[in-house]
């Protein structure tokens, strides 16, 4: 909520490719023609990612037939690469469209996907506002930057992270 509700949010889009971008930097872990997968800096739990079209769209009517396919395909490749590396027992996975509906960036349609796993809750965040994350979101990144990279776009255009 501090993001959200914060006045101090960087300017510009997060989700928008930037010239000469530091993908480590900002947690991006593929961005292929159509769609971009990044981790959330502020993640409710290890692994949260975010997958956004790379073109800069509010909403599913504003996505062309391929980006919609492309995002699809780029969210169920997500789910296998967390599957294999983090092995969660579910999934959450869903978009938040709209300001009411608690998207923090409501300009640019983006899904959230949140690994779960049997027990992952606890009453730290109710009392304390404070999320147990086991390990840095950091970490996280450099253990599952490698498995990306092996996603290619329909033309088999594969995206390098280097």
């Amino acid at each position: 909520m501090d993001y959200i509700l914060g006045e101090d949010k960087p300017q510009g889009c997060i989700f928008c490719p930037e010239p000469r971008e530091d993908f480590a930097a900002r947690l991006i872990l593929f961005s292929g023609r159509l769609t971009r997968i990044m981790m959330n800096k502020y993640p409710y739990i290890n692994g949260h990612l975010l997958i956004s079209p790379r073109r800069h769209t509010p909403g599913l009517d504003d996505l062309t037939p391929a980006e919609m396919l492309d995002l699809m395909a780029k969210l169920r490749s997500a789910m296998a690469i967390l599957k294999r590396q983090m092995r969660p027992d579910g999934f959450n996975v869903g978009l938040n469209l709209g300001i009411v509906a608690g998207a923090g960036v409501e300009d640019h349609l983006h899904f959230h996907v949140v690994p779960r796993w049997n027990g992952d809750t606890n009453f730290i965040p109710v009392f304390a506002d404070v999320r147990v994350i086991p390990e840095h979101f950091r970490q996280t990144y450099e253990s599952l930057a490698p498995h990306f990279q092996a996603i290619c776009d329909e033309e088999q255009t594969c995206v390098s992270l280097k």
